[in-house]
C-alpha cells in the first residue's frame, strides 16, 4: 500500500536504506573474519569478481598463418605464432610418419605385391573415420578456446607488454626499413602545417623526441610553399630518420603526421587531450637524457607496425641513470602517451605490496615502491591512416572507417 504522506514516505525510505546499509556492513564484517582465518576464500572471491569489460571480451579474426593480408585484420600475433609452430611440428611429424609408412609398404611389397589390394569399402571406412576425426578435432579446438566469461575470470590482466619480435614475416618484408635493426640514435625534423600558429606546442615536441629540431614552415606571401614531399626529401638528404608534422585546428593540436624517411610509410594520428607539462599538477622538468620506452598492448599486425614506428622515434640505448620513461599504452585503439620520472623508495605501512599478474606478491621487492612524477606533455593518439609512401597519393595500406566500430569487441591495434 502506497503511503500518501510525503514526509512519512521519506522517513520510511531513510529507515530502509539504513537497514540495508547495516546488513551490508554486518555481512562484510563477517566475511572479513572468515577470510582472515582462511585466505583462500578471499582469493576465490577476487577471481570471481573480475568485471567483464570490453577489453576482456575482445574477439579476433580467425585466419591462417600463411595469409599475407594481415594488416587490415584483427589477429592475435601470439596465437598466430603458436598456430604456425603447431603446423610446422605437424608437418614434420607427417613427413616422419610418411617415411616410416613408405618403408613398411616397401617391405610388404617385397613379400607379396598381389595380396595388398584396396577395396572401395575400406576407402569408405577410412573417409568416415577421417570425418569423425576432423569433427573431434574441431570440438577439441572449441573446448580449448576460452569464452568471454572464462577470460574475464582469469587472473591475468587484459593489457600486456608488446612483443616486437613476433612480427609476421610478410609484414617485415613489406616494410623492411621500419623493421630493420636500429643501431644509431634517430634524428627527427619537426614542423607544422602551412600558416600554423602552434610554434610553442611544436617546440614542446623537441623535448619529447630526443635529437630533434623544429623548423618553421614559412608563411610569407611571396615565399615558396614547400610541400611535404619536398620537406621529406630535404630531411632525408640531411640524414634525418623521421619527419613529424603538427596539425592545427582552432589553434589547438589536432593531429600528428609521422613520415618514416626516406620513402615512408606515413602515419596519420588524430590528437586529443593535449596538455603541456607546465599545466599538469605536480609536474617536473624533463632533462635532455634519452628516456626509456614502454609499449603496452600492441597485439595485432597493425599494432606491431605502429609499435615499430614509435620504437624508431626514440634511441635504442636509454640513459637509465636519469630515470625518465615514456609510456605509450594502447587501449581500445587509443594510444595514451605519458612521460614520467620515477624513483624507488621504501614501502609505507598503509600501502599494498607489489604483485604479479597472478595476484601474488613478488619476492625480492617486498619493501620497495615506485614513485612517479609526470613531466609531460600528455596526449591521446588515434591512428587514422597508414600510407604506403608519402601522403595519400601514394596509396593506403590501412585506413580507419566508421564501420569498424560496429562490432564493439573487435579492435584494430
Amino acid at each position: 500500500m502506497v503511503i500518501k504522506n510525503k514526509q512519512v514516505r521519506k522517513l520510511q525510505n531513510i529507515k530502509r536504506k539504513r537497514t540495508e546499509s547495516a546488513a551490508k556492513h554486518t555481512f562484510r564484517h563477517e566475511r572479513r573474519k572468515e577470510e582472515t582465518k582462511n585466505p583462500s576464500l578471499r582469493a576465490e572471491r577476487l577471481a570471481r569478481s573480475v568485471p567483464l569489460t570490453l577489453d576482456r571480451k575482445r574477439t579476433w579474426d580467425d585466419v591462417g598463418s600463411d595469409d599475407e593480408n594481415l594488416l587490415g585484420l584483427s589477429v592475435d600475433i601470439e596465437r598466430l605464432k603458436r598456430q604456425k609452430q603447431a603446423e610446422d611440428e605437424a608437418d614434420k611429424e607427417a613427413l616422419e610418419n610418411g617415411k616410416e609408412e613408405d618403408e613398411d609398404n616397401d617391405d610388404a611389397d617385397e613379400v607379396d605385391s598381389m595380396i595388398m589390394t584396396d577395396s572401395e569399402e575400406e576407402n569408405d571406412n577410412e573417409d568416415e573415420e577421417d570425418d569423425e576425426g576432423n569433427s573431434k578435432t574441431r570440438q577439441s579446438r572449441k573446448k580449448t578456446l576460452p569464452t568471454a566469461t572464462e577470460r574475464a575470470t582469469s587472473p591475468t590482466h587484459s593489457t600486456r607488454s608488446t612483443k616486437l619480435d613476433l612480427a609476421p614475416e610478410a609484414l617485415a618484408a613489406k616494410f623492411p626499413t621500419l623493421f630493420a635493426p636500429q643501431t644509431t640514435a634517430p634524428k627527427i625534423l619537426i614542423t607544422t602545417g602551412i600558416n600554423s600558429t602552434l610554434h610553442h606546442e611544436a617546440k614542446l615536441f623537441t623535448s619529447l623526441f630526443p635529437n630533434s629540431v623544429y623548423i618553421r614552415r614559412t608563411a610569407h606571401h611571396h615565399a615558396h610553399k614547400f610541400s611535404v614531399k619536398e620537406i621529406a626529401k630535404f630531411a632525408s638528404n640531411r640524414n634525418f630518420t623521421a619527419l613529424v608534422i603538427v596539425n592545427e585546428d582552432q589553434k589547438k593540436v589536432s593531429g600528428l603526421d609521422i613520415v618514416h624517411l626516406p620513402q615512408g610509410p606515413m602515419f596519420h594520428f588524430s590528437v586529443s587531450n593535449f596538455i603541456e607539462g607546465k599545466k599538469l599538477p605536480g609536474h617536473g622538468t624533463a632533462s635532455e637524457a634519452f628516456p626509456e620506452l614502454i609499449l603496452n598492448n600492441f597485439r595485432s599486425p597493425l599494432g606491431i607496425l605502429t609499435a615499430h614506428l614509435f620504437k624508431s622515434l626514440w634511441p635504442p640505448q636509454p640513459d637509465l641513470a636519469y630515470r625518465q620513461v615514456v609510456t605509450i599504452h594502447n587501449q581500445r585503439d587509443y594510444c595514451f602517451v605519458r612521460r614520467h620520472r620515477y624513483v624507488f623508495r621504501e614501502k609505507r605501512e598503509t600501502e599494498k605490496p607489489v604483485v604479479d599478474t597472478d595476484g601474488k606478491e613478488i619476492k625480492g621487492v617486498e619493501g620497495i615502491k615506485t614513485g612517479l612524477q609526470e613531466l609531460g606533455p600528455r596526449m591521446t593518439l588515434k591512428l587514422r591512416r597508414v600510407d604506403k609512401g608519402i601522403q595519400r597519393s601514394s596509396g593506403q595500406e590501412w585506413e580507419w572507417k566508421g564501420k569498424m566500430e560496429k562490432t564493439r569487441t573487435k579492435f584494430q591495434l
